[in-house]
Protein backbone atom coordinates (compact mmCIF):
# COMPACT_ATOMS: atom_id res chain seq x y z
CA UNK A 1 0.00 0.00 0.00
CA UNK A 2 1.41 3.54 -1.08
CA UNK A 3 0.16 5.34 2.44
CA UNK A 4 2.08 3.24 4.94
CA UNK A 5 5.62 4.49 5.96
CA UNK A 6 8.23 2.41 7.22
CA UNK A 7 10.76 4.88 8.40
CA UNK A 8 11.61 4.42 11.89
CA UNK A 9 9.81 6.60 14.58
CA UNK A 10 11.60 10.05 15.50
CA UNK A 11 12.04 9.48 19.24
CA UNK A 12 14.85 6.78 17.86
CA UNK A 13 15.97 8.56 15.26
CA UNK A 14 16.80 11.55 16.93
CA UNK A 15 17.52 10.84 20.21
CA UNK A 16 21.14 11.13 21.86
CA UNK A 17 24.28 9.54 20.91
CA UNK A 18 25.21 6.99 23.00
CA UNK A 19 28.68 8.24 24.05
CA UNK A 20 26.59 11.22 25.32
CA UNK A 21 24.20 9.11 27.24
CA UNK A 22 27.41 7.16 28.71
CA UNK A 23 28.87 10.30 29.51
CA UNK A 24 26.38 11.85 31.46
CA UNK A 25 25.81 8.89 33.56
CA UNK A 26 29.38 8.48 34.59
CA UNK A 27 29.02 12.24 35.73
CA UNK A 28 25.84 12.09 37.57
CA UNK A 29 27.60 8.92 39.29
CA UNK A 30 30.49 10.76 40.12
CA UNK A 31 28.23 13.82 41.96
CA UNK A 32 26.56 11.28 43.71
CA UNK A 33 29.33 9.84 44.68
CA UNK A 34 31.26 13.08 46.04
CA UNK A 35 27.76 14.65 47.35
CA UNK A 36 27.39 11.55 49.63
CA UNK A 37 31.03 11.17 50.09
CA UNK A 38 31.00 15.02 51.72
CA UNK A 39 27.92 15.09 52.89
CA UNK A 40 26.14 12.13 53.95
CA UNK A 41 23.22 12.83 52.60
CA UNK A 42 22.14 9.10 50.86
CA UNK A 43 22.07 7.61 54.02
CA UNK A 44 18.61 7.72 54.17
CA UNK A 45 17.78 6.33 50.93
CA UNK A 46 20.62 3.27 51.56
CA UNK A 47 18.92 2.60 54.86
CA UNK A 48 15.86 2.57 53.50
CA UNK A 49 16.76 0.45 50.57
CA UNK A 50 18.30 -2.44 52.56
CA UNK A 51 15.55 -2.42 54.98
CA UNK A 52 13.28 -3.22 51.48
CA UNK A 53 15.99 -5.79 50.30
CA UNK A 54 16.61 -7.39 53.56
CA UNK A 55 13.89 -9.92 53.51
CA UNK A 56 14.21 -10.71 49.66
CA UNK A 57 17.59 -11.18 50.94
CA UNK A 58 16.56 -13.62 53.75
CA UNK A 59 14.10 -15.71 51.78
CA UNK A 60 16.35 -15.83 48.49
CA UNK A 61 19.01 -17.76 51.36
CA UNK A 62 16.37 -19.95 52.82
CA UNK A 63 16.73 -22.74 50.17
CA UNK A 64 20.49 -22.64 50.63
CA UNK A 65 19.99 -22.43 54.46
CA UNK A 66 18.03 -25.29 54.38
CA UNK A 67 19.86 -27.08 52.79
CA UNK A 68 23.08 -26.66 55.00
CA UNK A 69 20.84 -27.66 57.99
CA UNK A 70 20.31 -31.09 56.05
CA UNK A 71 23.51 -31.48 55.33
CA UNK A 72 24.64 -30.89 59.34
CA UNK A 73 21.92 -33.29 60.75
CA UNK A 74 22.48 -36.18 58.59
CA UNK A 75 26.09 -35.77 59.37
CA UNK A 76 25.54 -35.29 62.75
CA UNK A 77 23.89 -38.66 62.52
CA UNK A 78 26.31 -40.28 60.74
CA UNK A 79 28.81 -39.42 63.40
CA UNK A 80 26.69 -39.97 66.22
CA UNK A 81 26.43 -43.33 64.51
CA UNK A 82 29.90 -44.15 64.29
CA UNK A 83 30.55 -42.97 67.67
CA UNK A 84 27.70 -45.25 69.35
CA UNK A 85 29.48 -48.22 67.45
CA UNK A 86 32.97 -47.22 68.20
CA UNK A 87 32.01 -47.02 72.17
CA UNK A 88 30.27 -50.31 71.65
CA UNK A 89 33.39 -52.15 70.38
CA UNK A 90 35.17 -50.41 73.03
CA UNK A 91 32.83 -51.89 75.62
CA UNK A 92 32.99 -55.38 74.30
CA UNK A 93 36.82 -55.00 74.48
CA UNK A 94 36.61 -54.10 77.81
CA UNK A 95 34.33 -56.23 78.97
CA UNK A 96 35.92 -59.72 79.69
CA UNK A 97 37.69 -57.78 82.30
CA UNK A 98 35.86 -56.10 83.88
CA UNK A 99 32.95 -58.83 84.05
CA UNK A 100 35.05 -61.15 86.34
CA UNK A 101 35.84 -58.31 88.90
CA UNK A 102 33.71 -59.78 91.08
CA UNK A 103 34.65 -63.24 90.38
CA UNK A 104 38.41 -61.78 91.14
CA UNK A 105 37.62 -59.93 94.16
CA UNK A 106 36.24 -63.16 95.91
CA UNK A 107 39.39 -65.26 94.49
CA UNK A 108 41.73 -62.60 96.11
CA UNK A 109 39.82 -62.52 99.27
CA UNK A 110 40.36 -65.74 99.29
CA UNK A 111 44.12 -66.18 98.22
CA UNK A 112 45.21 -63.30 100.61
CA UNK A 113 43.98 -65.35 103.63
CA UNK A 114 45.56 -68.86 101.95
CA UNK A 115 49.15 -66.65 101.47
CA UNK A 116 49.44 -67.46 97.45
CA UNK A 117 49.90 -65.45 94.49
CA UNK A 118 48.13 -67.05 91.46
CA UNK A 119 48.49 -65.30 87.50
CA UNK A 120 45.06 -64.94 85.69
CA UNK A 121 44.96 -65.24 82.52
CA UNK A 122 44.18 -62.46 80.40
CA UNK A 123 41.10 -62.61 77.71
CA UNK A 124 41.52 -61.63 74.20
CA UNK A 125 39.38 -61.68 71.23
CA UNK A 126 37.45 -60.16 68.09
CA UNK A 127 34.24 -58.59 67.67
CA UNK A 128 31.66 -59.97 65.73
CA UNK A 129 28.52 -59.15 64.15
CA UNK A 130 24.90 -61.42 64.58
CA UNK A 131 23.38 -61.67 61.74
CA UNK A 132 20.21 -63.94 62.10
CA UNK A 133 18.93 -66.77 63.71
CA UNK A 134 19.09 -70.05 62.72
CA UNK A 135 15.64 -71.81 61.11
CA UNK A 136 15.88 -74.63 63.87
CA UNK A 137 13.01 -73.53 65.91
CA UNK A 138 13.94 -75.93 68.78
CA UNK A 139 16.92 -74.97 68.77
CA UNK A 140 18.70 -72.06 70.23
CA UNK A 141 21.99 -70.93 67.49
CA UNK A 142 22.93 -67.60 65.52
CA UNK A 143 25.13 -66.86 63.07
CA UNK A 144 28.05 -64.50 63.12
CA UNK A 145 29.57 -62.41 60.33
CA UNK A 146 33.26 -64.12 60.78
CA UNK A 147 34.59 -67.35 59.92
CA UNK A 148 37.65 -69.04 58.86
CA UNK A 149 38.77 -66.13 57.36
CA UNK A 150 38.40 -64.57 60.68
CA UNK A 151 40.47 -67.02 62.24
CA UNK A 152 37.34 -68.34 64.01
CA UNK A 153 37.71 -71.79 65.18
CA UNK A 154 35.27 -74.26 66.45
CA UNK A 155 35.15 -74.22 70.45
CA UNK A 156 35.72 -70.66 70.81
CA UNK A 157 33.64 -69.24 73.49
CA UNK A 158 31.44 -65.78 72.68
CA UNK A 159 30.42 -63.32 75.07
CA UNK A 160 28.74 -59.54 74.84
CA UNK A 161 29.04 -56.75 77.46
CA UNK A 162 26.54 -58.54 80.42
CA UNK A 163 28.19 -62.07 80.10
CA UNK A 164 28.12 -65.28 78.45
CA UNK A 165 26.33 -65.52 75.13
CA UNK A 166 27.51 -69.14 73.56
CA UNK A 167 30.20 -71.45 71.97
CA UNK A 168 31.11 -71.39 68.16
CA UNK A 169 30.13 -75.12 67.06
CA UNK A 170 30.57 -74.97 63.54
CA UNK A 171 32.54 -72.43 61.27
CA UNK A 172 32.10 -71.64 57.81
CA UNK A 173 34.74 -69.61 55.47
CA UNK A 174 32.90 -66.01 55.90
CA UNK A 175 30.68 -66.84 58.89
CA UNK A 176 30.17 -69.33 62.25
CA UNK A 177 27.31 -70.61 64.38
CA UNK A 178 27.29 -69.93 67.99
CA UNK A 179 24.82 -72.53 70.29
CA UNK A 180 23.16 -70.08 73.13
CA UNK A 181 23.76 -71.34 76.40
CA UNK A 182 20.11 -71.48 76.31
CA UNK A 183 20.06 -74.41 73.99
CA UNK A 184 18.92 -77.55 75.95
CA UNK A 185 22.04 -79.51 74.37
CA UNK A 186 24.16 -76.63 75.86
CA UNK A 187 25.88 -76.97 79.61
CA UNK A 188 28.42 -74.74 81.32
CA UNK A 189 30.32 -75.20 84.42
CA UNK A 190 30.11 -72.26 86.81
CA UNK A 191 30.34 -71.15 90.30
CA UNK A 192 28.51 -69.48 92.92
CA UNK A 193 30.14 -66.45 93.73
CA UNK A 194 28.57 -66.15 96.89
CA UNK A 195 29.47 -69.69 98.39
CA UNK A 196 32.14 -70.78 95.91
CA UNK A 197 30.30 -73.94 95.03
CA UNK A 198 30.99 -75.84 91.62
CA UNK A 199 28.44 -77.19 89.17
CA UNK A 200 26.60 -77.08 85.84
CA UNK A 201 23.99 -75.11 84.06
CA UNK A 202 22.06 -76.34 81.63
CA UNK A 203 19.93 -74.41 78.71
CA UNK A 204 15.98 -75.21 78.74
CA UNK A 205 15.68 -74.21 75.27
CA UNK A 206 12.80 -71.67 76.21
CA UNK A 207 15.74 -68.57 76.88
CA UNK A 208 15.71 -70.01 80.34
CA UNK A 209 18.71 -71.84 82.36
CA UNK A 210 18.51 -74.94 84.87
CA UNK A 211 21.49 -75.11 87.30
CA UNK A 212 21.84 -79.13 88.77
CA UNK A 213 23.25 -81.59 90.71
CA UNK A 214 23.07 -79.18 93.53
CA UNK A 215 22.12 -80.85 96.86
CA UNK A 216 18.77 -80.07 98.41
CA UNK A 217 20.46 -78.91 101.46
CA UNK A 218 23.29 -76.58 99.56
CA UNK A 219 23.77 -72.92 100.07
CA UNK A 220 22.08 -71.92 97.66
CA UNK A 221 19.45 -68.55 97.12
CA UNK A 222 17.31 -66.47 94.86
CA UNK A 223 19.68 -64.07 93.67
CA UNK A 224 23.37 -65.68 93.54
CA UNK A 225 25.38 -64.94 90.69
CA UNK A 226 26.59 -67.80 88.95
CA UNK A 227 29.86 -67.23 87.07
CA UNK A 228 32.55 -69.85 84.86
CA UNK A 229 34.06 -72.04 86.80
CA UNK A 230 37.31 -72.69 83.72
CA UNK A 231 37.04 -76.18 84.47
CA UNK A 232 35.64 -77.47 81.24
CA UNK A 233 39.10 -75.51 79.35
CA UNK A 234 37.48 -73.87 77.47
CA UNK A 235 35.86 -70.24 79.10
CA UNK A 236 38.30 -68.73 81.39
CA UNK A 237 37.13 -68.50 84.88
CA UNK A 238 34.80 -65.24 86.32
CA UNK A 239 32.77 -64.43 83.13
CA UNK A 240 28.95 -63.96 84.48
CA UNK A 241 26.40 -66.37 83.59
CA UNK A 242 23.59 -66.31 85.10
CA UNK A 243 21.78 -65.37 88.22
CA UNK A 244 19.26 -67.82 90.12
CA UNK A 245 16.05 -66.82 89.69
CA UNK A 246 13.96 -70.22 92.09
CA UNK A 247 15.03 -72.77 94.59
CA UNK A 248 12.60 -75.54 95.16
CA UNK A 249 13.49 -78.06 97.86
CA UNK A 250 12.30 -81.27 98.32
CA UNK A 251 13.12 -83.79 100.73
CA UNK A 252 11.64 -86.91 98.08
CA UNK A 253 14.77 -85.57 95.97
CA UNK A 254 18.64 -85.46 96.98
CA UNK A 255 18.75 -82.86 94.44
CA UNK A 256 17.31 -78.98 94.64
CA UNK A 257 16.04 -77.89 91.12
CA UNK A 258 17.47 -74.33 90.43
CA UNK A 259 16.35 -72.20 87.97
CA UNK A 260 18.26 -68.95 86.57
CA UNK A 261 17.84 -66.54 83.80
CA UNK A 262 20.99 -65.39 81.74
CA UNK A 263 22.55 -62.24 82.00
CA UNK A 264 23.79 -62.18 78.55
CA UNK A 265 21.23 -60.49 75.35
CA UNK A 266 21.47 -64.22 74.27
CA UNK A 267 17.92 -63.95 72.76
CA UNK A 268 18.55 -60.39 71.24
CA UNK A 269 20.41 -59.44 67.98
CA UNK A 270 23.53 -57.52 68.87
CA UNK A 271 26.76 -57.45 68.62
CA UNK A 272 29.11 -60.40 70.11
CA UNK A 273 32.84 -61.14 71.42
CA UNK A 274 34.66 -63.87 70.28
CA UNK A 275 37.66 -64.99 72.64
CA UNK A 276 40.36 -66.55 71.59
CA UNK A 277 41.16 -70.08 72.47
CA UNK A 278 42.64 -70.59 76.12
CA UNK A 279 45.93 -71.88 75.83
CA UNK A 280 46.73 -75.38 76.83
CA UNK A 281 48.22 -76.00 80.09
CA UNK A 282 51.92 -77.56 79.95
CA UNK A 283 51.61 -81.44 80.85
CA UNK A 284 53.08 -82.08 84.23
CA UNK A 285 56.61 -82.97 84.71
CA UNK A 286 57.25 -86.48 84.97
CA UNK A 287 58.12 -88.07 88.21
CA UNK A 288 61.37 -88.77 89.19
CA UNK A 289 62.22 -92.38 89.75
CA UNK A 290 62.18 -93.79 93.08
CA UNK A 291 64.79 -94.81 94.52
CA UNK A 292 63.92 -98.04 95.79
CA UNK A 293 62.74 -100.17 92.78
CA UNK A 294 61.36 -103.28 92.32
CA UNK A 295 63.05 -104.28 89.71
CA UNK A 296 65.92 -103.70 90.78
CA UNK A 297 66.49 -105.99 94.61
CA UNK A 298 69.75 -106.16 95.90
CA UNK A 299 71.46 -109.25 95.45
CA UNK A 300 72.51 -111.40 99.14
CA UNK A 301 75.70 -112.79 99.51
CA UNK A 302 76.31 -115.70 101.01
CA UNK A 303 79.21 -115.77 103.57
CA UNK A 304 81.44 -119.11 103.10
Amino acid sequence: MAGIDHAPPPFFKRGPAPLALLTFYLAFSLALFVVDLRMQSLDLLRQTVALIVDPVQRVAQMPGSLVDHALAYVHGLQDMREDNMRLKQAQLLTAPNLQRLDHLEAENERLRRLLAVKEREKASGQVAQIMYTTRDPFSRRVVIDKGQQSGIVAGQPAIDEAGVVGQVTRVFPFSAEITLITDKDQAVPVQIVRSGQRSVVFGLGNGQLELRYIPANADVQVGDLLVTSGLDGIFLPGFPVAKVTNVERDSAFAFARIAAAPLAGVENFAEVMVLAPRQELPPPPPEPPSRHSNTGAPKKTRGK
